[in-house]
């Protein structure tokens, strides 16, 4: 058997292309999904607001309770789908070449929408295979053999996803994990690493919400053969951020740092109120902290679009946030040119690339 067809290329949902091909990317969004697994009820007092329409009076009680407002949880409706695709055309007129859209089953991926939005505006995208977190799926999958979930992913990148066989799959992920980790979530990680170590392709893992979990489940990746360095852990932005040298520990394992909550301006945090979540200028100060430690090398970033609000049409930043407004603050608090171009350009192509 010759080499694979993959190796040292990177796989859209258009075909194979160099990774040289992909220019500025966004290592994590989404444009298509259903996140209603993330509903947070409203008090008893604001029970009418879950369902009140987007309009300039209820935006700001929509940016403070994003979970707790049903329509913003739906990313994939006709309206939402339609403006998607006229903020990509304004990314890619931005000088964005790719985005990895990390939509898995549980979340309501839909490849076909992806080929025809990457064909329609220019943008070269990018879909995941695998399963997010496990109340995001029936209870009978919890008992589902590791060699269907090994089976699934595998062809879904060699040979085209369930739903839309000539679409193939370019990562494993997002994995989604919870805090503590479910037992089905363990068995996917493991599934994934068994996986990663057959296709040598790039993994991606959403961590659960707590500080020991993204070496949790890291360790459990590597422990099945899993290679963490074409592994992404997801969300340090606001798993690993309040303490810097728990971060630097972590880095030393290996993986890939996501810093990907760009334009989250609310250090209100409904998922978990423990949690106070950075501002743009705090994750920019932690990146800059990281170079400095030598880890340059090892930084992606993204935005991790999940709700309707963060779309430009709804009131939000869009997808061009990182570029327009980012950049320029990066640069503008000592992070060079170069560097900036590695975190953007040379890192994802990096990552992305089957070995």
């Amino acid at each position: 058997m010759g080499p694979s067809p993959r190796k040292g290329k990177v796989q859209t949902v258009t075909g194979l292309v160099s990774p040289s091909e992909l220019g500025q990317t966004l290592v994590h969004e989404h444009l298509s999904m259903s996140f209603d697994v993330a509903y947070v009820p409203p008090s008893s007092e604001n029970a009418g607001k879950s369902s009140m329409p987007f309009s300039m009076e209820n935006l700001g009680w929509i940016r403070y309770n994003p979970y707790s407002h049903q329509s913003n949880l739906k990313l994939n409706d006709k309206e939402c789908e339609t403006a998607i695709a006229s903020e990509l055309a304004m990314y890619r007129a931005a000088g964005g070449g790719t985005i990895v859209e990390c939509t898995t089953h549980g979340i309501e991926r839909k490849a076909n929408f992806l080929r025809e939005l990457s064909e329609s505006t220019g943008v070269k995208v990018i879909t995941g295979t695998g399963y997010y977190v496990a109340a995001s799926h029936r209870h009978e999958m919890y008992e589902e053999p590791i060699e269907h979930l090994i089976t699934l992913m595998h062809d879904e990148i060699v040979d085209g996803c369930k739903e839309a066989p000539q679409v193939r799959c370019g990562i494993i992920g997002e994995l989604g994990c919870s805090w503590p980790l479910h037992g089905f979530e363990r068995k996917v990680i493991s599934a994934a690493a068994q996986v990663q170590e057959k296709v040598k392709c790039p993994v991606s893992i959403h961590p659960g919400r707590n500080p020991e979990s993204p070496g949790q489940v890291l360790r459990i990746f590597q422990e099945s053969g899993g290679n963490a360095g074409k592994l992404s852990l997801c969300h340090l932005d606001r798993t690993l951020h309040t303490n810097l040298e728990e971060l630097f520990e972590f880095a030393k394992m290996g993986s890939y740092l996501e810093f990907d909550l760009f334009g989250i301006e609310c250090s209100h945090y409904q998922l978990n109120e423990k949690i106070d979540m950075l501002s743009d200028a705090q994750r920019v100060d932690t990146i800059l902290q990281l170079i400095n430690e030598g880890y340059e090398d090892k930084i992606i970033i993204s935005h991790d679009i999940h709700t309707k609000h963060r779309l430009t049409k709804f009131g939000g930043h869009g997808y061009s946030h990182i570029l327009e407004n980012i950049v320029p603050k990066m640069i503008s608090r000592g992070i060079s040119a170069e560097t900036v171009h590695k975190i953007l350009v040379t890192n994802p192509s990096e990552w992305l690339t089957f070995q």
